[in-house]
């Protein structure tokens, strides 16, 4: 059972689901992952079970949830003046992010329960979104930037593929080479 657009962004149906999230996160430090139940989270949360089922599905697709609004940036990208450094240093800290073990949990929560992909793209939007930021900076400087597709092809994409399948030896010299190789060694 896949879960239910939310009707309304706001009221009782955003209060259930901070509650739920925040019961996720409460009983997760609490308990482990693994004693993590849908019963037990509608408890803490004060809804009841039928509500987490009717809204997400099963546990993985709340999991998942829970895991896209984790993977949400807090803040814009770095403003440090350049297109190659803005991009560098928010590169390196995707990267640092994402590789730590927390990080690769959400990316893996995120795409488990996501039977329709949604939650995949809501995670790609918030790269391009963040990217889009840099390269607006970088245009708006007069720099020539690439389109926001090619930074994710040539430095998200592979970062995201290492990863998920080959995590060993991933540090920020990883992500500078790749940055480097888009937009060259020198600033613009």
């Amino acid at each position: 059972m896949s879960r239910k657009p939310m009707v309304r962004p706001g009221g009782r149906s955003a209060r259930v689901q901070a509650s739920v999230h925040a019961a996720v996160h409460e009983l997760e430090a609490e308990l482990g992952r693994e004693a993590l139940t849908v019963p037990l989270v509608a408890t803490r949360a004060g809804v009841t079970p039928s509500t987490i089922y009717r809204r997400w599905g099963d546990l993985q697709e709340l999991l998942s949830d829970v895991a896209v609004e984790r993977l949400r940036p807090e803040t814009a990208p770095e403003d440090k003046g350049s297109l190659r450094s803005d991009l560098q240093a928010w590169a390196e800290q995707f990267l640092e992010e994402m590789a730590a073990p927390t990080g690769r949990a959400y990316i893996r929560d995120a795409l488990l329960g996501d039977p329709d992909g949604s939650n995949a793209g809501q995670c790609s939007a918030y790269a391009a979104e963040q990217i889009d930021v840099i390269l607006d900076r970088a245009a708006n400087r007069e720099e020539t930037t690439p389109d926001v597709e090619t930074v994710l092809d040539r430095v998200v994409a592979p970062m995201m593929y290492r990863i998920l399948f080959r995590p060993d030896g991933l540090d920020t010299a990883y992500a500078r080479q790749l940055v480097a190789g888009l937009v060259g060694s020198t600033d613009h």
